[in-house]
């Protein structure tokens, strides 16, 4: 055996997430099959590279020293894929690469990036872990990154990324069944839903810490299921369970969407690019188109909407992005 790029990225992924689990679903393998390269790397190199805890990995003094090694030779490789693909994509037009955690402002943004940029090769990568895209934007993978960052759980962001944020406070509403008792009331107290079983993404960078605060501090303790909120969705319909989600959320016939009293849980929505001496005119649309998507998305969701306008917010009054003028 011998220690190849991939190896390296995923000691990387393994240190960056804390998890196994969570590396695997970053680099898109199984679980499973981690462990095992993991362990053969470990037993190329003769000593254990992870002390394997019960929250989660945490890197030997030998991990640090390799991993202290690794970091940049990963980085270095992103970036001459990167820059050999954008010099292969000059000769085609601008090329404009996104990355965003999931969002129902999504369809809006690009739908006006692409009548704003008319001529732009635009892509969207998606990854349920804002530091996963934070970490790609700083290493030239990624132009700009849209993600949202949870109350009470900071994110890891590289030096020399700006950012703008798109809104500072957002809340974070429930989703329940549509018969579920505490439905029938227009905003939910955390205390009807005690006895609910919760289920949380553990993927989704913050999102367990972030809801465990919650609960500890409403001096509730439910069982909490983790699960991707695909899953969710359907156990949610049948009354297996409840979950936090965005308040763009929409309701179907056998699941409500409801905010919750006090406003515990909320996010911060934000948008990150690389600094440099060009294409600020650019970054500037880019945020305005965002933010007209959002609002677009806010005000189709009524409970969200019914939210913005009992906090008078200013996402009520904005107006659309002018365009850019004709060349």
């Amino acid at each position: 055996m011998e220690l190849e790029v991939r190896h390296l990225r995923a000691l990387c992924a393994i240190a960056d997430t804390g998890s196994l689990h969570k590396a695997a679903r970053q680099l898109g393998v199984s679980q499973p099959s981690l462990t095992t390269q993991l362990r053969r790397i470990e037993n190329f190199l003769g000593a254990a590279l992870f002390s394997r805890e019960r929250t989660g990995c945490r890197p030997t003094p030998l991990g640090r020293s390799v991993l202290s090694r690794a970091r940049p030779l990963v980085a270095e490789m992103g970036a001459l894929v990167v820059e050999a693909k954008a010099a292969a994509a000059g000769e085609g037009g601008p090329l404009l690469r996104i990355g965003s955690t999931a969002s129902r402002a999504l369809a809006g943004w690009l739908r006006r990036l692409r009548d704003r940029l008319p001529g732009t090769d635009i892509s969207l990568h998606m990854d349920v872990s804002a530091n996963a895209l934070l970490r790609m934007v700083a290493a030239g993978q990624l132009d700009v990154a849209f993600v949202h960052e949870v109350e009470g759980c900071p994110l890891l962001v590289p030096d020399g990324l700006r950012v703008r944020v798109l809104v500072e406070r957002e809340p974070q509403f429930v989703s329940l069944a549509r018969d579920h008792p505490a439905a029938a009331a227009p905003v939910v107290d955390l205390a009807d839903l005690a006895h609910d079983r919760w289920m949380v993404d553990p993927t989704v960078d913050g999102e367990w810490d972030g809801l465990r605060r919650v609960l500890g501090a409403a001096g509730i303790d439910p069982p909490v299921l983790h699960g991707d909120y695909h899953t969710a969705a359907s156990l949610i319909a049948v009354g297996e369970v409840v979950a936090p989600c965005q308040p763009t959320s929409m309701p179907r016939e056998d699941m409500a969407v409801r905010p919750l009293r006090g406003d515990p849980l909320a996010v911060r929505l934000l948008l990150f690019s690389r600094p440099g001496p060009s294409g600020g005119e650019l970054y500037e649309s880019v945020f305005a188109d965002l933010t007209a998507a959002y609002r677009e998305a806010a005000l189709r969701a009524a409970a969200y909407r019914q939210w913005l306008l009992r906090h008078k917010s200013p996402l009520l009054t904005q107006a659309e992005p002018a365009p850019l003028p004709a060349a």
